[in-house]
């Protein structure tokens, strides 16, 4: 249930963000979701909703809006650029499976499309993360 994990950190940072800004209501919280992360969004929804409701008073009717950001990746040796979700069709379940769980074994399972080195950089799309905030101030 690393949804669940994940869904908690959003929530918990939601709070504390909202008390460092005087809030005394949160109404929507927009997240940003790194496709490398390859969350089940339903699961990860289903989550947040039901964590708000530990913050019932401050998060009440709290919109959550969930954005995906692909993810881009560049070899360090010639240059190119690819996207995981072409990348992704090579992998097997298992390799995917990892993936989830710790994003950086990326780094075992892929080579450049071009020159086949192991050697590049997530350039975008790893992660989890707030991007904002809104509420009513105290």
């Amino acid at each position: 249930m690393h949804e669940w994990a994940l869904a908690e950190s959003i929530v918990v940072a939601a709070k504390n963000a909202a008390e460092k800004e005087q809030l005394i209501h949160v109404s929507e919280i927009k997240v940003l979701l790194g496709e490398l992360q390859q969350i089940n969004e339903e699961i990860f929804r289903f989550a947040l909703d039901e964590i708000t409701k530990t913050y019932q008073e401050l998060m009440e009717n709290v919109s959550i809006t969930i954005d995906i950001e692909p993810t881009k990746l560049q070899c360090n040796n010639c240059k190119s650029t690819w996207l995981f979700s072409d990348m992704k069709q090579g992998l097997n379940e298992d390799e995917a499976e990892a993936i989830h769980f710790i994003p950086e074994v990326a780094f075992v399972h892929t080579r450049c499309p071009q020159c086949k080195s192991p050697d590049f950089s997530i350039i975008k799309g790893r992660g989890v993360s707030i991007s904002s905030i809104k509420g009513e101030k105290k």
